[in-house]
């Protein structure tokens, strides 16, 4: 079993790394070249209190975050939130020197400023590792000329505007993070379709199955799983694809079986919300209302 380490602080990876001391405690530019890991290091899980973001190429491991792993043989780049658990192991396809960098920052970094409470927003930190965001040579240029600002700033002198100015460059790079990821979606069109394809298929099947009462109504974890990605990158695609969140997909087909059940059988409101899989008939009556403007019983009186 791997040993699993608890990373509180920049200056902890930097140790695992056998990097030099970070020059500033809650914020860290780190030149993949100058990464080296110890020679145990695919013994060892941890886990981190801060975001990191990667731009890497060539990287000679596997990188496992959760339950995904991903070969770094191509420009790409991954986002991470706090609190997530990661791990390496050796990539044998891998015969070049890797180059890149990492950016680490500590959540207190970002103390009151605008971004402390919209990096929430950016849903890719909360993507798997195998839903990178693939760069364009453009693209991956524009970034690395970011990344070269923050090192700029970062190797200058600290003084009352360093954080203000290193804070709008994080912006520009996670605004700009957010675009390239719209041009994924797009790019690959055919992948996100089958996602959702195998996404409604799934959706008919829960309301198909008589043990829809005692599994309870489908969640966007158990859906996301199912696909096998992330909650946020689902609803990503979803939305990108139909307007409409996981969320709302759902809340829409449970919507669609209570019409039905309300038209064609004779079981009361209640029995109906319990076939559903909802606890309380309460929470299925203000679901319904909240979709349609009327109750199931004055949606089933208007239809007969």
């Amino acid at each position: 079993m791997k040993k699993l380490l608890h990373f509180k602080k920049i200056s902890d990876y930097h140790k695992l790394a056998n990097l030099k001391a970070p020059e500033h405690p809650l914020i860290s530019l780190i030149d993949y070249n100058e990464i080296n890991y110890p020679e145990d290091i695919k013994e060892i899980k941890w886990r981190q209190d801060y975001f990191t973001i990667g731009l890497k190429r060539n990287v000679a491991y596997k990188f496992f975050y959760g339950q995904q792993e991903y070969d770094f043989d191509e420009g790409v780049m991954t986002f991470i939130a706090p609190n997530q658990v990661m791990s390496l192991g050796e990539n044998p396809n891998i015969n070049k020197k890797p180059s890149g960098w990492l950016l680490l920052i500590h959540p207190d970094f970002l103390w009151n400023t605008p971004l402390a409470s919209k990096i929430k927003d950016y849903h890719y930190f909360d993507y798997v590792v195998s839903e990178a965001l693939f760069l364009s040579e453009k693209e991956e240029k524009l970034i690395i000329s970011i990344l070269e600002n923050i090192a700029t700033e970062y190797a200058s002198n600290i003084d009352k505007f360093s954080q203000n100015i290193i804070v709008s460059q994080l912006s520009l790079l996670l605004n700009y993070a957010e675009r390239f990821y719209e041009r994924q979606f797009i790019t690959r069109k055919i992948s996100n379709h089958k996602i959702l394809n195998e996404f409604e298929t799934l959706l008919a099947d829960s309301f198909s199955n008589p043990e829809l009462e005692k599994n309870g109504l489908p969640t966007v974890q158990s859906m996301a799983e199912k696909l096998f990605v992330s909650p946020n990158y689902l609803t990503s695609v979803l939305k990108h694809l139909t307007g409409q969140n996981t969320q709302q997909h759902i809340q829409n087909s449970t919507i669609k079986k209570a019409k039905e059940e309300l038209t064609i059988t004779n079981f009361s409101v209640s029995e109906i919300a319990y076939k559903l899989g909802f606890e309380y008939p309460s929470s299925f009556t203000k679901l319904f209302k909240n979709k349609t403007d009327m109750t199931p019983s004055e949606f089933r009186r208007r239809f007969n």
